[in-house]
């Protein structure tokens, strides 16, 4: 891999074909194609399909004619995750050889079922960020050859990072250095909490790579200098700094920005056909019209 950062600013807008695209799409796009201008840097578009299930064509020409209408120019070729595979397997390879990650058999009944047990009895269950209750990790104690047994097996299962394991192997703090806000207006030198995560989910038997491990590797080996996004994916900068480190990667410098908002006050949806730019271009808006709307 790539473990150098590129010395030329490198920005990307990467969004994933499973929908249209709407106006908060629409600003981190044109922040990170302006931005990248005013450096003299360069300018990616990746296609985040990772989720092979819902990412479809049509929807990838549909970003690609957005991004046109607006105005927006990016190297060639775009780069589309479901084409390299590999380099996550190989990602994860590396951390499960350092015993860093386990298999995880639990499926997301299992794991309500067992949360809903234990909170009824008046408790609280640990949360991430995003508020998804923490994984229960009892897999963590297995043994190895119990472990083999399972997946010899075929039994479906998540490899999941062990949290506990991977911060023993810092060596110093994690911090990153952000440029524009979370969504409590932290901004500056932030300490990483990826404990605040738990045993995030690094691959499963319908994926093979989650988000968290794909866009890491992929911001690597594509020398992104400048990750540019919204922050809703401020806390999720913790795990992307502990997989940087844990795989000895290069650190981008961060910047995240506001959220579009509807008139309910929640972040777009792509579920939401009104909000989508294709509606606006063909309800007579400009490509200034759009801007205007997000800038």
């Amino acid at each position: 891999m790539n473990k150098t950062a590129s010395k030329q600013p490198v920005f990307r807008f990467a969004p994933s074909p499973n929908g249209q695209l709407h106006l908060g799409h629409a600003l981190s796009a044109i922040l990170n194609h302006d931005m990248a201008k005013a450096e003299r840097g360069r300018f990616l578009l990746r296609i985040e399909d990772i989720d092979i299930a819902r990412s479809t064509p049509a929807f990838e020409a549909g970003i690609v004619a957005d991004l046109e209408w607006l105005g927006l120019d990016w190297e060639k070729p775009v780069r589309r995750q479901s084409e390299h595979l590999d380099l996550y397997r190989q990602a994860l390879g590396t951390l499960i050889d350092r015993d860093l990650v386990y298999p995880a058999f639990l499926t997301r009944g299992a794991i309500k079922t067992t949360v809903g047990e234990f909170e009824a009895k008046g408790k609280s269950w640990p949360r991430d960020p995003d508020g998804a209750p923490l994984y229960p990790g009892e897999e963590r104690k297995l043994s190895a050859d119990a472990r083999q047994r399972l997946l010899a097996g075929g039994k479906p299962h998540a490899w999941r990072l062990d949290m506990a394991k991977a911060l023993v192997e810092l060596k110093e703090p994690l911090t990153w250095q952000e440029t524009g806000s979370g969504p409590d207006g932290a901004t500056g030198v932030i300490t990483a909490d990826p404990a605040a995560w738990g045993d995030v989910v690094l691959s499963r038997s319908d994926a093979p790579s989650s988000y968290h491990l794909a866009v890491t590797v992929d911001d690597a080996l594509q020398g992104v200098s400048h990750v540019v996004r919204g922050n809703d994916l401020f806390h999720a900068t913790s795990v992307h700094r502990l997989l940087q480190s844990l795989l000895d990667l290069p650190q981008p410098a961060y910047h995240h920005h506001r959220l579009m908002l509807g008139p309910d006050g929640r972040k777009l949806s792509k579920s939401n056909r009104d909000t989508g730019i294709s509606a606006f271009r063909e309800a007579g808006k400009t490509p200034g019209d759009v801007r205007a709307m997000v800038l």
